[in-house]
């Protein structure tokens, strides 16, 4: 027996030497000081014994990972005190990066990894009788986020400590996150992800960090302190929003950054006076609804209620950062807030934010006394936008109805900036009125709306695309009329990922054998993997990489046969696709090749047939039908193809569920293909393309978002590129040719994939069950699948033949984690500093 054209026997010899590669791994904490082991374990009983009352006799793992999160937070809490002192005596200007995600998976193995106390941590528990990689599995991965935008954030917060970016993240403390994906007969199913039932080991609560936010009410011209009339809101309810910080550890941990979740809190807990009338439920009527704007991610914006809250969230978060942003700038600074620009970049990390543009002019005018041009200045130098879609629909617009109703004072001011913006339109870029119409904070062709990524824009010194191909289609589609008015505002900051979650902690076998070939200074500087490139027909080489992938891959194998009692073959080919489930991501064009390729096998079961599993993991949002309908059928697929004999076990099909930061990291170092196959000219960027390719994946994708970019660097035959790009794309539908029955019509395997869907051959309890799908991609088939259908089919055919070819196969491998350093987010951070923010990076 072999695998991938080496002797088994020889390939277990090799897993061995590699279990004791991960088993030896630093982390990326080899350039750390030695801890003394005894005074660590002393230290976690001290936790375990004091601060939770538990006995190491009969202590649970969830006790043991407490004890030893403490123990790593009081090691955490004197860097950060002293870096918070250094940018106080420096007067450093600060990044303030307010997102509506942070999606930063489990802390533990970050700080430990980062503080350089992994090993000794190791030894300290094993003296314990405690193994740290079990514990690791008690801490629950925080539901702060969904996906690529929260992941990105996290990314950033970490690369700016690491390159000592003096930096505050703002978001919500959402107690129950967007939802646990659950699955019963392949239909998806939300439940509250409850992540914090036995509480938040890495938070601390700042009660003294309190700040009102005020919704609703009226706006009354009354007398200033000079005698001058000024606008004056004064709002029909009022909330708190509390502070909860968690400490970001940079590499090295000389840098430790502050991470500040707000969470909501009624101002008043109860009203006693119903209470005591007997009128239970009416005395927490207040609670109730200032607490559910911190209770979950995305509320479903189908119904009046939901899209109100989720504007409710997005001001709640917005006001209490930026209130607190000032006080610590008069804190630091002095009252005089001319100067705020000069001390503080702010960051809007996509639309969620924008109405942070309004309530800074609120609080500079209305609240500090600041004239409006003075007041405007600072604005629009202190803020900048990163865009992270070209969709229209995913562009936020929110109802002038409504907004006159929630936020009253902000509808004037937005008003007010509008005027001030479309003078100077039509004033120094003669704009016409038609271009007017465009460039206009408020869409009057669609029931008066705000255009809330209008108002980031204009509200702006910058604005940033988050791949090349993303930001020339930003200056040519959804803001072109605004980069007329107001031109050389847009660049371009490709996305980055952190190489110390993403490599060092999710992948420490190929992270050793980086160190041990190229040296240390891979861990610092990921371009040094450049050089790997230079080995990448080495077959020594190639099989250690075979054995450290297995290694990978068997635990992943054991995950899959956990989760789902499916047995997959470590030595198949493993084909990921994970990602946030979306028409335009095209989970369906993969499912369609999946059934074109079980077919086939059927018909030809004697065929030299490459073993192959196809993963899929991702959430639909909750309202997305036509998204969970994909979902089911994956499943239906999946309950076919697996229990097929006429397949020999050759394909088998697995869907994961509850895609989170802590699955990503048991399937990216596992997976051999990456998925990337968005139609092209709609992902923006895509950072799983990035996470995968660097632990030596092959994608498979189109052209678009920063594949472009990884194919510029890894080097055309090191990508298997196929499909329409994003001009065909955008030709295609100016054409009117989003019907699919010419594609079907001409592709044989299409069309039986088609009819099989159709007649329930993968749903024979409900026929129909998939008709919505199949009439998308009959009559209107915009995502462009069963255009690129058969040149995905043949791409895929192209990464079979690569298969049966070890040394090419893991030659292109080697060459895609070589040159994936040019992604790292340190990258990405240093030129949004430089570029964007006008902050120093030190070097690494």
């Amino acid at each position: 027996m072999e695998y991938l054209g080496i002797p088994m026997e020889r390939v277990l010899a090799m897993v061995t030497d590699a279990d004791s590669f991960v088993e030896r791994a630093q982390d990326g904490s080899a350039h750390s000081p030695y801890v003394e082991v005894g005074e660590l374990r002393q230290q976690i009983l001290a936790k375990l014994t004091y601060e939770l009352g538990g006995d190491p006799n009969w202590a649970r793992k969830r006790d043991w990972f407490v004890a030893a999160a403490l123990t790593v937070r009081d090691r955490v809490m004197d860097q950060w005190r002293s870096s918070k002192a250094r940018i106080a005596e420096h007067k450093a200007k600060q990044v303030y990066y307010l997102s509506a995600e942070f999606l930063t998976g489990r802390l533990l193995s970050e700080a430990l990894g980062n503080l350089g106390l992994t090993d000794s941590m190791r030894a300290a528990l094993a003296d314990l009788g405690v193994d740290l990689e079990q514990i690791y599995g008690q801490e629950a991965d925080p539901a702060l986020g969904n996906g690529g935008l929260g992941r990105l954030a996290a990314c950033f917060m970490e690369s700016m400590a690491t390159l000592s970016v003096p930096a505050f993240g703002y978001g919500i403390r959402y107690e129950n996150g967007l939802f646990k994906q659950v699955f019963e007969d392949g239909r998806q199913f939300e439940l509250p992800e409850d992540w914090l039932s036995q509480g938040n080991p890495w938070e601390f609560k700042r009660p003294d960090l309190s700040y009102e936010i005020g919704f609703g009410g009226e706006v009354r011209s009354e007398p200033g302190a000079d005698g001058q009339p000024r606008l004056v809101w004064h709002p029909a309810e009022t909330l708190h929003a509390i502070a909860y910080d968690t400490p970001v550890v940079g590499w090295r941990g000389e840098q430790i950054n502050t991470l500040r979740l707000w969470s909501a809190r009624a101002a008043e807990p109860l009203r006693l006076a119903e209470f005591n009338r007997g009128d239970h439920f009416a005395a927490h009527a207040d609670r109730i609804r200032a607490e559910v704007i911190s209770r979950v991610l995305y509320p479903g914006d189908e119904t009046d209620a939901g899209r109100e809250l989720r504007l409710r969230q997005e001001y709640f978060f917005a006001s209490a950062s930026l209130q607190d942003l000032l006080r610590r700038h008069r804190l630091l600074h002095g009252k005089d807030l001319s100067t705020l620009a000069d001390k503080a970049a702010i960051q809007l990390n996509d639309t969620h934010p924008a109405i942070a543009v309004a309530e800074l002019m609120r609080l500079l005018t209305d609240v500090h006394g600041m004239e409006w041009q003075e007041a405007w200045r600072i604005t629009s130098s202190a803020f900048s936008y990163t865009n992270h879609t070209l969709l229209p629909e995913a562009l936020e617009t929110w109802s002038v109805a409504m907004m006159e109703q929630q936020l009253p004072r902000h509808m004037q001011i937005i008003y007010q900036i509008n005027a001030q913006h479309l003078e100077h339109a039509r004033r120094d870029m003669d704009a016409s009125d038609a271009l007017l119409a465009d460039v206009s904070l408020i869409d009057e062709q669609h029931g008066r709306r705000v255009r809330m990524g209008h108002l980031a824009f204009v509200g702006s010194h910058k604005i940033n695309g988050v791949s090349a191909l993303h930001t020339e289609l930003m200056r040519k589609t959804v803001f072109a009329p605004l980069d007329r008015v107001c031109p050389g505002r847009i660049v371009n900051k490709t996305n980055g990922i952190t190489f110390r979650r993403w490599l060092h902690r999710a992948n420490p076998g190929l992270t050793r054998l980086l160190v041990e070939m190229l040296g240390e200074v891979v861990l610092g500087n990921p371009e040094a993997m450049q050089e790997l490139a230079a080995h990448a027909d080495d077959s020594v080489l190639h099989e250690r990489l075979f054995a450290q992938r297995r290694v990978r891959k068997q635990a992943l194998a054991g995950l899959i046969a956990d989760q789902l009692g499916v047995a997959v073959d470590p030595a198949a080919m493993f084909d990921v696709q994970i990602k946030r489930v979306h028409e335009y991501k095209r989970q369906l064009l993969n499912i369609l090749q999946t059934i074109a390729l079980y077919q086939a096998m059927r018909d030809n079961p004697l065929g030299n047939w490459v073993p192959r599993v196809k993963i899929f993991a991702g959430k639909a949002a909750a309202s997305y039908q036509q998204a969970k309908l994909i979902i089911r059928l994956a499943h239906d697929v999946a309950k076919v193809v697996n229990n097929d004999p006429a397949v020999r076990g050759l394909l088998k099909v697995v869907y994961l569920a509850n895609y989170n930061v802590s699955l990503a990291e048991a399937i990216v170092p596992a997976a051999d293909v990456s998925e990337q196959i968005s139609t092209a000219g709609m992902e923006a960027s895509g950072t799983g393309n990035m996470k995968l390719a660097l632990n030596g994946a092959l994608t498979i994708g189109t052209l678009d978002g920063a594949n472009i970019e990884i194919r510029e660097h890894v080097g055309a035959d090191n990508i298997v590129i196929f499909g329409l790009t994003a001009d065909e794309v955008a030709a295609r539908k100016r054409a009117g040719l989003v019907d699919g029955r010419g594609n079907i019509a001409a592709s044989p395997a299409l069309a039986q994939v088609i009819e099989a869907m159709g007649s329930g051959v993968f749903s024979p309890d409900q026929p129909d069950r998939y008709r919505p799908l199949v009439d998308a991609l009959l009559y209107h088939d915009v995502f462009m699948v069963t255009a690129d259908f058969d040149a995905y089919c043949a791409a895929q055919a192209r990464l079979d033949q690569i298969w049966a070819k070890p040394a090419a196969w893991w030659r292109m491998s080697i060459c895609n984690t070589a040159r994936m350093g040019w992604f790292s987010s340190d990258r990405t951070i240093r030129e949004y500093a430089e570029d964007i923010w006008g902050v120093p990076t030190r070097p690494l």
